[in-house]
């Protein structure tokens, strides 16, 4: 019995050791924990004041943006309505117009029409005719008080800058050989054809259809004369040369221009002569349009000269500007001619120092 009690005290050292290591490794795993900061693991973040306010404005800008081009756009399909609605009515009372012309041409050739209803009709018309222009000034783009008119290909214009007022506007049309074509081989070839040929060559009419232009520009209360200029020079109209021509007498500037058609260049160019000329008009022009594809080849020296430099015919032209009136714009329209290539900056700087304009227009112009 005694030795049964002895062998249940008896402790086995083996089973103390490996508890200890247990416990004491858990206590160790949970004092670490307890040790760990566990906020360091939650990342702060933050945003710099100056980089918001920065976006900020950007988004209000692009909405801003956003608002003015819907607006833009609303204001040009409202423009467009407008005009396409007075193109229509445009066209409703010329149909109108036309069918009160038939009903007044079936009255007055009636014997039982009385004078009532040809005066009504003849009023109504009146009335639909001031109605039609009202509506043809709003739908096109300018309005102006032109005493022609001149249509060309898809009724555009592309002339802005010249300045076509005045009191007094001459035209200066240079009608030497070289504007019978753009190059000179065929400037040569066209000289030596007949004079028909000389009048249909194509730079020739499109000078002619450019003089037409400008003259359906001139204010109908202005006057104007028309020249032409080779080694001479001259208005188109015979006996005219000192004297103002009206722009309200239409049958006359009509002839004017038809005259311009019967033309035929030849010759050089002496723009001295013509220069001079202009000095000697009085009352002076107030405004000039000269009409030209390059620069001068004679002068009062040279006009048996041969072979003329390029060097030499900016020197002529120099000698010309010398003897033109200060104070007097020059607005000048340049066609285009081989082998001038110095034209273009002498006509420009003669154009900003008369404080006229300078253009080279298209070929389809006008």
């Amino acid at each position: 019995m005694a030795d049964t009690k002895a062998t249940r005290r008896r402790v086995n050292p083996l089973s103390l050791a490996f508890l200890d290591v247990m416990f004491c490794g858990f206590g160790a795993v949970i004092l670490i924990f307890l040790i760990l900061d566990h906020t360091s693991t939650i990342a702060e973040s933050t945003t710099s004041p100056d980089l918001m306010a920065e976006i900020n404005l950007l988004n209000r800008e692009v909405q801003e943006g956003e608002e003015g081009l819907v607006q833009l756009r609303n204001t040009v399909d409202q423009v467009s309505l407008e005009v396409v609605t007075a193109q229509g009515l445009a066209f409703q009372i010329q149909e109108q117009i036309d069918n009160f012309m038939q009903e007044l041409a079936a009255l007055e050739n009636s014997s039982m029409a009385s004078e009532d209803s040809v005066e009504q009709l003849r009023s109504d018309i009146e009335s639909m005719e001031e109605e039609l222009r009202r509506l043809r000034a709003l739908a096109e783009e300018q309005e102006g008080n032109n005493v022609r008119q001149h249509l060309g290909d898809g009724n555009r214009q592309y002339l802005s800058g010249l300045f076509l007022g005045g009191q007094r506007i001459l035209m200066l049309v240079d009608s030497s050989a070289s504007m019978l074509d753009s190059t000179l081989v065929n400037i040569i070839r066209t000289r030596n054809m007949n004079d028909t040929a000389k009048r249909n060559a194509p730079k020739w009419r499109r000078t002619v259809k450019i003089v037409d232009w400008v003259s359906t520009q001139l204010p109908i209360t202005s006057q104007y004369q028309l020249w032409t200029f080779n080694s001479d020079y001259g208005s188109v109209l015979e006996g005219t040369d000192g004297t103002w021509l009206e722009v309200a007498e239409r049958d006359q500037l009509d002839q004017a221009i038809e005259e311009m058609r019967n033309v035929i260049p030849h010759d050089g160019t002496n723009l001295q002569q013509v220069f001079a000329a202009v000095a000697g008009i009085y009352p002076p022009p107030d405004n000039i349009f000269l009409i030209t594809d390059g620069l001068p080849t004679l002068n009062g020296r040279n006009a048996n000269a041969g072979l003329v430099t390029p060097r030499d015919r900016l020197e002529l032209f120099e000698d010309a500007v010398e003897v033109l009136p200060e104070g007097i714009p020059v607005n000048i329209i340049l066609l285009p001619l081989e082998g001038d290539p110095s034209a273009a900056a002498a006509y420009w700087q003669l154009a900003q120092y008369s404080q006229g304009s300078f253009i080279t227009p298209s070929k389809d112009w006008p």
